[in-house]
């Protein structure tokens, strides 16, 4: 299985990174090697999907932390694995457990302070970058955890490219001009650089900040894209996880 990786983190041999592919274990369309529960595929199909990625990771399903995602600026501190309810932003400290993060074109973010131990997985759509969930989460490790931004370590995930992400007048007008594009008269939302302007201007250090090179939308034979799909698309599992002791 071709696990599309993060090399911010190859430096930390505790950091287990994944973010799932569309296309493992020669599954068929419509929804191909789909992850998520909610989208109509097969739920015994699905969870063996799950648990070959997360082997792949060296986990089990036992071992993860999942959310429902509900695009909001709702963080969950995570003390064990397993459903831990709504929100769009997972912290921990424990080692062994893996934070899941679902995506098909919204912008996942996953952080990790070097210094305190400290991993974070954040699922940042339109709405949760308009609530600045990524920044409220660095808040969160500087307040909560004394964390120092120049130990911090992030992953931007692959997500949506601007030109293709439509959006109406009433989501434009939630957003600086900088991050919108008319064209044809059209509005199109740029969600990826917003949230990587919040990192920056937060204090982390531009070198310690990977982003994705690919595009959910234009990587057909790679990533699964909502926009692009519709109901037919799956969903990817984005995974960081701390090595037990």
């Amino acid at each position: 299985m071709k696990i599309i990786r993060a090399s911010i983190f190859d430096q930390f041999s505790e950091v287990v990174f994944g973010f799932s592919p569309m296309n493992a274990l020669e599954r068929k369309e419509p929804f191909y090697f789909n992850l998520s529960l909610t989208v109509g595929d097969d739920e015994a199909i699905v969870r063996e999907n799950r648990e070959a990625f997360f082997n792949e990771l060296g986990l089990t399903t036992t071992q993860i932390a999942f959310q429902m995602q509900i695009h909001s600026d709702i963080i969950t501190r995570v003390e064990k694995a397993g459903m831990v309810g709504e929100s769009d932003a997972l912290i921990t400290t424990e080692k062994g457990i893996g934070l899941a993060i679902s995506a098909a074109d919204c912008t996942p973010i996953f952080i990790y302070d070097s210094a305190k131990k400290i991993i974070c997985g954040v699922h940042s759509g339109w709405r949760g970058t308009e609530k600045q969930i990524v920044l409220k989460t660095l808040k969160k490790l500087e307040t909560e955890f004394n964390s120092k931004m120049d130990d911090i370590f992030v992953y931007v995930g692959p997500s949506i490219s601007q030109k293709f992400y439509e959006v109406g007048p009433d989501v434009a007008e939630k957003f600086e001009s900088i991050y919108l594009a008319e064209i044809k008269g059209k509005l199109y939302l740029d969600v990826l650089s917003a949230n990587v302007d919040l990192i920056e201007e937060y204090g982390v250090p531009i070198n310690q900040i990977e982003i994705s090179p690919y595009c959910s939308y234009q990587e057909k034979n790679i990533l699964h894209s909502f926009r692009r799909d519709g109901k037919n698309s799956g969903r990817h599992l984005g995974v960081i996880s701390l090595k037990g002791s």
